[in-house]
């Protein structure tokens, strides 16, 4: 059995950038990531799956707000969330057994619906930074604040966006039946979007309104796991400082002592880079000899031998 890497997908990987999200062109990009996993399972790795669900639960809520409420009433965000879950992993269960079948190789995929719990008192809870859905202008906001109770601030001139709270992972509810399909070979994708929030009170589960960090909680399964290698995919080859500047600068590796200087300068954009950085640095503190490569997915396996990526250690 060769190592075991956690894969976790941004949404480049399951959108492209520009193109309507219409099914063809999400199962389209799907189809694009599938090569590039089975290229990483072909190098001997044994490999789990995560991604993201920005643009896919955003569409959702758009398409609840819009739909008529008395037949077909809107339902919570983390049901939402549990939807992108299952849309997700379909595409990509289709998308991966398809290249997988094509190459020869004997590998079933499957997508576990994952609950992954939060802390209800977390400070997240009381100042909501996470956007999700469409622009709206300014009077469209102050009556989805009025009506829906909804948290809408502006967004760098770009119009008003809802936010909702981002609370750190606790647990994955799923963890062993995860590790168990796992262990038993199946390709498994898991914490889809970050898992569904829930909060645990008396040994019960109850979904709350939130969106979790894709990363963090890919950080979270891969240590569970006991994983070797979390592999988050992004839109850059490399880690960059001093982002489009003229004195950019790519790291092929970063060292988890160097990265809260980083992070104090600013290097890292807290939209994107920086939760990436975060679950980088955890990862590899969590145990001697793990590591992260962030890196693009047309480069993982580049990144894998050590020829490009950022290797955090």
């Amino acid at each position: 059995m060769g190592k075991r890497v956690v894969v976790a997908l941004g949404g480049n990987a399951l959108q492209n950038a520009g193109q309507s999200p219409t099914y063809e062109t999400q199962k389209s990009a799907c189809e694009t990531t599938a090569k590039g996993i089975v290229d990483i399972i072909e190098n001997g790795y044994e490999v789990v799956i995560t991604h993201g669900n920005g643009p896919q639960v955003g569409n959702i809520v758009l398409q609840n707000e819009n739909s008529d409420s008395e037949k077909t009433p809107a339902m919570p965000l983390h049901v939402c969330g549990s939807m992108t879950q299952g849309e997700i992993g379909y595409w990509l269960q289709q998308a991966i057994g398809s290249e997988l079948t094509k190459r020869g190789i004997e590998k079933e995929v499957c997508t576990v619906v994952s609950q992954v719990v939060v802390d209800d008192k977390d400070s997240a809870f009381r100042n909501p930074t996470k956007p999700i859905g469409p622009f709206y202008e300014e009077t469209e906001a102050n009556k989805l604040i009025s009506e829906k109770e909804y948290t809408m601030v502006e967004d760098s001139g770009r119009g008003w966006r809802r936010v909702v709270p981002s609370p750190s992972p606790i647990d994955i509810v799923e963890k062993k039946a995860i590790k168990t399909l796992v262990d038993n070979g199946f390709l498994t994708i898991a914490v889809g979007g970050g898992g569904i929030p829930v909060i645990k009170n008396k040994g019960l589960y109850n979904g709350i309104d939130a969106v979790i960090d894709k990363d963090l909680a890919s950080e979270k399964l891969a240590e569970l796991l006991d994983g070797d290698i979390l592999f988050i995919i992004t839109a850059v080859e490399q880690v960059l400082l001093n982002f489009n500047k003229p004195n950019q600068q790519a790291l092929d590796k970063l060292l988890v002592e160097e990265i809260p200087l980083y992070i104090k300068e600013g290097h890292f954009a807290p939209g994107s880079m920086l939760p990436k950085i975060k679950a980088a640095m955890k990862f590899a503190q969590s145990k001697e000899g793990r590591k992260c490569i962030i890196t693009s997915l047309d480069k993982a396996v580049e990144a894998l031998h050590g020829k490009t990526g950022t290797v955090v250690y």
